[in-house]
């Protein structure tokens, strides 16, 4: 096992300041560009009383509406080219669009909330609320960085020693958060199949349900296994990881990533240690504030589709549903931040609260200007005088 300063080290090393000019002008420019590329991506859209400048000249069933070349100029026409930022200007605004954006932006700002509320709990109140704040907004930083099957976890475990939090009790806040989360998925799954059909809560075409409920069902079981492998390490066997992590990298084909693996089955041996001595109020608070702070998360999509368009309860109810099934494309995405198939996926699962096409995929850009692309600016803001003040 390597020794802190050594550590140290290298993530001084890996954030000189050069390379910190570099990120960040990277991630300024990445997140300007997505921003433009989405708010000018192109689709045909059905217009009434032959108004338009192109028909269907496609083969299948329903046409591509994002495919050009099924469609050819002509006059008095079905369809016409418009762009996602034109579509969102020409929605029909009214005073209660404007609340429930207003709504969903809150529905942000309590997510964030309940993580630092979280933090605050798990560090037993060492770090200040704006100290805190500034680590929740820095690992969705990294988070938004990262390809969804990483995640913001290895960089969280770096902000938190930055902050003198102690390596060991770094590690343990790390792995209790992913703990939480996986334990929120596993806990949610059972209760809303208990209230709604698997047919409504998957895409209505055939093929496509049936490939998402597969990949669904899979990562399911995945976030099982992971959540009752923490759960009997945490509190029951602390060697259980390194002995197993350790055999399964001992496979020929693995033996190069052991010495990492078995390091990670150290880490969470420091954190069984530390857990130790916790009582039943610190477990219970923490899985309030995660609760709190993913139904945040979940309302948001709610009040957005809210101000747009006449849900009903049970439609809300299986909104909530879907997202479930939203979440786990994004967690298993190789993007940065899940994008492209967050966009996708919202699209797909969503589809069937409007015929238009073009207005779910309008509200999908919105969702992510609101849930996404924030933190890119404020990361890459607020990292570098992080980086110097924690030297």
């Amino acid at each position: 096992m390597s020794s802190i300063p050594q550590d140290q080290a290298k993530f001084e090393k890996a954030f000189s300041w050069w390379k910190i000019a570099l990120a960040v002008l990277l991630g300024l420019a990445i997140a300007s560009w997505m921003m433009y590329r989405s708010l000018n991506q192109t689709q045909f859209i059905p217009v009434e009383n032959q108004s338009g400048s192109y028909v269907w000249v496609g083969n299948s069933e329903t046409p591509n509406l994002s495919n050009a070349a099924e469609f050819q100029l002509q006059e008095n026409g079905d369809y016409e080219l418009d762009t996602i930022g034109n579509t969102l200007r020409n929605i029909h605004w009214t005073s209660s669009s404007y609340l429930w954006l207003l709504a969903a932006i809150l529905g942000m700002v309590g997510r964030d909330f309940f993580y630092i509320v979280r933090i605050r709990i798990l560090t037993k109140k060492s770090l200040s609320w704006y100290r805190s704040t500034i680590v929740i907004l820095l690992w969705e930083f990294a988070s938004a960085l990262s390809p969804g099957v990483v995640g913001g976890a290895a960089v969280a475990m770096f902000i938190l020693n930055r902050e003198k939090i102690p390596l060991g009790r770094s590690t343990a806040i790390v792995i209790i958060t992913a703990f939480m989360d996986n334990l929120f998925y596993i806990v949610m799954i059972p209760f809303v199949f208990l209230f709604i059909q698997p047919s409504v809560l998957f895409p209505s075409s055939m093929e496509s349900s049936q490939s998402v409920e597969m990949v669904f069902w899979t990562g399911f079981a995945i976030i099982l296994i992971v959540c009752l492998f923490l759960f009997l390490t945490l509190f029951f066997l602390p060697k259980l990881a390194t002995q197993f992590l350790k055999r399964v990298f001992s496979i020929p084909f693995l033996t190069k990533w052991q010495p990492k693996a078995i390091q990670t089955g150290e880490d969470l041996e420091i954190a069984a240690i530390e857990l130790k001595q916790e009582k039943s109020k610190f477990w219970i608070s923490t899985f309030m504030a995660t609760l709190a702070s993913w139904i945040s998360r979940y309302l948001v999509i709610n009040f957005i589709l809210n101000a747009f368009l006449e849900l009903r309860f049970i439609d809300n109810i299986v909104l909530l549903g879907k997202q479930l099934v939203l979440w786990l494309f994004m967690l298993v995405s190789p993007t940065p931040g899940a994008s492209g198939v967050a966009e996708y996926a919202f699209g797909e699962l969503l589809a069937t609260f409007s015929a238009s096409t073009i207005l779910i995929a309008s509200l999908a850009i919105l969702w992510r200007l609101i849930s996404y692309f924030p933190y890119l600016f404020i990361g890459a803001f607020i990292l570098p005088k992080w980086l110097k003040k924690t030297k």
